[in-house]
């Protein structure tokens, strides 16, 4: 009665009261941390006779590519890339002319605004002088 009560919980978590014999097909992929390639490629570096890189890596499970692939990331800075950094939001750089330059943007399209209903006030200036017949002075021509 006990055996069955306890089969009876393990059906309902689903756990095996054996452990599976199978042998899976590939092994789980290894990572490794950047603290840990670093302090391997410390202990690499500090090898000076021959066979002793062979030995250290022998005691950590490594293939010689990975030291080789470890230096270049290390060379190129991507170990310290990963390394933790500051939380929260990035200082972001100012450009200190940014002010002045919305400013001066602005005032340029407040500029344009004004220039163009100048425009369209003298266009509407001309023609109806021309309907009512009045003579236009044309020495008063605005260059651009």
């Amino acid at each position: 009665m006990e055996k069955h009560k306890i089969e009876l919980i393990d059906q309902r978590l689903n756990v095996k009261a054996e452990p599976d014999p199978e042998v899976t097909e590939t092994k789980p992929r290894r990572k490794y941390t950047a603290q840990y390639k670093l302090e391997i490629l410390a202990k690499a570096d500090r090898c000076t006779q021959p066979g002793q890189i062979g030995v250290l890596l022998r005691q950590e499970g490594l293939y010689s590519s990975n030291l080789t692939t470890w230096r270049r990331q290390r060379d190129a800075g991507v170990l310290n890339a990963l390394s933790p950094r500051k939380r929260g939001r990035k200082n972001i750089e100012r450009n200190p002319f940014a002010k002045e330059v919305a400013s001066l943007q602005k005032e340029n399209e407040r500029l344009k605004k004004k220039l163009r209903q100048a425009e369209t006030i003298i266009e509407v200036q001309k023609k109806i002088s021309e309907i009512l017949g009045i003579p236009q002075d044309h020495g008063l021509e605005i260059e651009r």
